[in-house]
């Protein structure tokens, strides 16, 4: 991978020395204002180009922290210098507590809906039962013919 990267780096540096060959040979046909322009615009270019930069530098706070190894080969960072004594099962149990809480929830709005919807269909069957129709009168197909000529007669 490194090989990849060396190679891909050699080609952009090649293309920006023939790229600045072909620009500095057209620059002889440019007025002086323009090529003093276009030198201090490639003089700052060059002073922001960037350098490669190691990765501690870039997060100071990560120098502190060591790379450690378990047995079974697995890497861990901080493992070294951790200042973490919290055991095991406590982090566990705290690892545990969202999802235990979002499992409590969940069966809770299961069961309000359920409530909810035993009480509209226990509203509805009140409200067949207490009116002045049998329910008998519901099923019946000219009655629900009935009730749907008298709703569109009635303003």
């Amino acid at each position: 991978m490194t090989t990849t990267s060396h190679s891909d780096h050699l080609a952009a540096e090649q293309f920006a020395r023939k790229l600045t060959a072909h620009l500095s040979a057209g620059e002889a046909t440019l007025p002086y204002v323009v090529t003093e322009r276009l030198r201090a615009s490639r003089e700052q270019a060059i002073s922001q180009r960037r350098r490669p930069i190691p990765l501690f530098a870039l997060h100071p706070e990560a120098q502190q922290q060591t790379l450690g190894r378990q047995s079974d080969g697995t890497a861990l960072l901080g493992a070294g210098g951790s200042q973490d004594n919290t055991p095991l099962w406590v982090r566990r149990v705290v690892t545990a507590l969202p999802i235990l809480g979002l499992a409590c929830a969940l069966a809770f709005i299961s069961a309000d809906q359920d409530s909810r919807a035993t009480i509209d269909v226990a509203e509805l069957d009140a409200a067949l039962l207490t009116s002045e129709l049998p329910p008998a009168a519901y099923t019946d197909a000219g009655f629900l013919q009935y009730l749907q000529t008298s709703a569109t007669d009635t303003p």
